[in-house]
């Protein structure tokens, strides 16, 4: 959904655009044209009038006519999701009921109560991650309420994001960050959830040339650059393989396929690698045509045969053949040594198996005869409508909790009897007790894995078998919320933690009435409002509870004016006003106090701004940043590639702040970079004449380490800008003998 543009930014004239909207329409009909029953012409065609006719006056961003948006998500969920004729319709109407003037009832009206009720799930969800937060999750909730009722809703959601992504250039920039941020939060791992490899990847891609502009553009050239000598290896990698695969008579495709760029990216931030040493590039995609009682058979002969001519990595085999995932995805993978000394990802699959890789839940319908294959997607929604059902509504932690229980790839755990339950990656024995029953859960001291005790905090692996041990007199504690990673147990944790302080609160109630007739008020709710607000807490339940662990000392009554039975709390000194420079983060006080740090804030006005940077990315004049508005902090800049930039964007986008750098040379910024190099004579002298000498940069601090012929260097020192960071970088790359050199990106720098 959007709003209407301000400015058109494209000239047709009305016939034009007339031409071009039915052009879209009868393209989409062609994409239906296997799939079209009697009748579903006539349908299709009442939903594209209706939608033209409700739309005709809005325009998107770019300065489109808004109907084509409807139709290109329609196209979407046909050619990209696989969905058929009535989801093309609900696409075709999902921003009718909310935009225009047409009405639910007269969608029910025209096309019955299945499409209504889909067309009603997408209404809901439109709003989904917007507002604040409470609403946030509140909103979340109908979404996945819906997409347990019918996961077309979702899928329809994903193609009209996908769209949204793919014209996201005409959109303002604070915008642009907002929506690339949610769709790496919660759109992309949910496409990955229902099985949609190539739509999870194409978003996140999309994001990334939002969200980090110079580093896409890099890694994007350095590809084409290499597209070549690419095509060049694969082919030299298949040939082998293809004269074994045709000798044994199978009926094959190979295709090679270059990684996502963002996964690319991804790979060079964790592992801190270039370009050129991320070893798998390129996965080789084998599609074998096999009947169906043939398929686990084919796909282990073909594994063999790859691996007799190249030599695997014992710890690389992932085998969803025997245990597919939850959302349907089977294959065999494995990463070989290939010539020249690289590694390359193989994924041996078959037709139908490559099917639902695509085309994810949509195919796994087609495809669904055995109901254990039905069983897996019943069991996730089962448990997702578990946790909605016990959620707290005013959580905000629900999207985390959603995210991380969810969305998150899973392990296969057995139990003493055999039985296999799924939990999300990084689960704990005290995950998998909870996911037994909560009885058994609040009760567990231990466990047994694989027959081996361990802690209650221990990580499990997929295959692991699982023992839990409980004790009647156990009961859970606070700490017990930092190591479980489903749902179900937080939430199980939290309400046993409540009663639990509930009991203890009691006690306090009890205090405090007495306490309070001793000065001759009464217990009464206005009374408890008062202390609560000059205590400064939440709720009652957390007034009583501090009175009786003893946090709060109730002399302080005899302090209370008392009214009749009214008590009214002294009032509070007044604060001594805060100077402008307390503010400032302690970097700055190296600027010795010539002039205010400044950032031109694009807001309410454009007022010069006290403003804090954020430690987590330490962000210096000419990064890319956004102001975030801290509740009692004021404005602390983000660069927009900060690790926590995503979910500070995605779940409070109202309050961002469109930032800029305003130019003042006077400023030093704290920043740091990390130096590898050869263990060189004098090298700690070459860096620092470099530094000092040459570019006048100051140190504030430097260590270096060497270790067998290496050096490890980290310096932190003032710059101006990035400027100014990134030609001493460059200077320093162009030393004899230097390795690599790389800016801190988190709160790595060391203090």
């Amino acid at each position: 959904m959007e709003t209407v543009a301000q400015v058109p930014r494209y000239n047709l004239n009305e016939e034009q655009e007339r031409k071009l909207i039915l052009r879209e329409y009868r393209s989409l009909l062609r994409s239906l044209k296997l799939k079209l029953k009697p009748g579903d012409k006539d349908l299709l065609r009442v939903a594209f009038e209706m939608a033209a006719d409700a739309h005709r006056t809005m325009r998107r961003k770019s300065g489109e006519p808004y109907i084509l948006h409807p139709l290109a998500v329609s196209k979407i969920c046909v050619e990209e999701i696989g969905l058929g004729v009535r989801s093309s319709i609900c696409a075709l109407l999902h921003d009718t009921v909310e935009d225009t003037d047409v009405t639910l009832e007269d969608v029910e009206r025209e096309f019955g109560n299945e499409i209504a009720r889909i067309v009603d799930g997408l209404t809901k969800i439109s709003n989904v991650i917007d507002v604040n937060a409470s609403a946030q999750a509140e909103n979340f909730k109908k979404i996945l309420l819906t997409l347990t009722d019918d996961p077309r809703v979702i899928l329809i959601k994903l193609a009209d994001r996908l769209h949204n992504m793919r014209t996201l250039e005409s959109m303002k920039r604070e915008k642009q960050l907002k929506i690339a941020s949610e769709t790496v939060y919660v759109y992309a791992p949910l496409a990955h959830r229902m099985g949609l490899y190539n739509i999870k990847t194409e978003m996140e891609d999309l994001a990334m040339k939002y969200m980090e502009p110079e580093t896409y553009k890099e890694i994007a050239r350095k590809l084409a650059e290499t597209k070549r000598e690419r095509t060049k290896y694969i082919n030299e990698f298949i040939r082998p393989i293809k004269e074994k695969l045709e000798k044994g008579h199978f009926n094959f495709e190979i295709q090679g396929r270059p990684k996502s760029i963002h996964s690319i990216s991804n790979k060079i931030k964790k592992k801190g690698v270039s370009f050129e040493e991320v070893y798998d590039l390129f996965a080789i995609r084998i599609i074998l045509d096999s009947p169906p009682e043939k398929e686990k058979e084919d796909c282990w002969k073909v594994y063999s045969m790859i691996t007799d001519e190249y030599t695997p990595s014992p710890e690389r085999l992932r085998d969803w053949l025997s245990n597919p995932k939850s959302n349907g995805y089977e294959a065999l993978h494995t990463t070989v040594m290939g010539p020249q000394g690289r590694w390359v990802e193989v994924q041996i699959r078959t037709k139908r198996m490559n099917e639902i890789a695509e085309k994810g839940l949509a195919a796994h319908w087609k495809y669904k005869e055995g109901a254990a294959d039905e069983s897996r997607f019943d069991k996730w929604f089962q448990q997702i409508r578990e946790m909605i059902g016990n959620q707290e509504t005013d959580s905000i932690d629900f999207l985390q909790d959603f995210k991380t229980s969810f969305l998150a790839e899973e392990i296969y755990v057995y139990t003493p009897k055999g039985d296999v339950k799924m939990l999300p990656v990084d689960s704990t024995a005290l995950d998998f007790a909870f996911s037994i029953h909560s009885a058994i859960g609040v009760k567990t001291i231990g466990a047994k894995v694989n027959h081996k005790l361990v802690p209650i905090s221990h990580k499990l692996r997929s295959g692991d078998q699982v023992e839990i041990i409980t004790s009647s007199k156990q009961q859970p504690s606070e700490d017990w919320l930092s190591f479980v990673v489903t749902a179900k147990a937080r939430g199980r944790i939290k309400d046993a933690l409540k009663e639990e302080k509930k009991k203890v609160a009691d006690e306090g109630k009890y205090t405090l009435q007495r306490k309070l007739e001793g000065i001759g008020a009464s217990m009464q709710q206005p009374n408890i409002d008062e202390l609560v607000q000059h205590y400064k807490l939440s709720s009652n339940l957390e007034l009583f509870y501090q009175i009786a662990i003893k946090n709060i000392d109730l002399k302080e009554l005899k302090d209370f004016k008392v009214t009749g039975d009214r008590i009214e709390a002294p009032k509070p000194l007044k604060p001594v006003t805060e100077h402008k420079h307390d503010n400032l983060p302690s970097q700055l006080a190296h600027n010795n106090n010539k002039k205010d740090a400044e950032l031109i804030i694009f807001g309410e006005s454009s007022d010069k701004i006290v403003y804090n940077l954020a430690n987590c990315c330490k962000p210096i004049p000419g990064d890319d940043v956004f102001g975030f508005v801290t509740t009692g902090k004021g404005l602390t800049i983000h660069r927009t590639n900060c690790p926590n930039a995503t979910k500070l964007l995605s779940n409070y986008g109202h309050r961002v702040v469109k930032t800029k750098w305003a130019k003042n040379k006077e400023i030093s910024f704290l920043t740091g970079v990390k130096i590898v190099g050869m263990d060189d004579v004098g090298v700690v002298n070459k860096i620092t004449m470099l530094i000092s000498g040459e570019l006048r940069v100051n140190i504030a601090a430097l260590t270096i380490e060497a270790r067998e012929g290496l050096f490890e260097g980290n310096i932190r020192l003032y710059v101006h800008d990035k400027e100014e960071l990134d030609h001493l970088v460059q200077s320093l790359r162009a030393l004899p003998g230097i390795e690599s050199v790389e800016r801190y990106d988190t709160e790595d720098i060391p203090n």
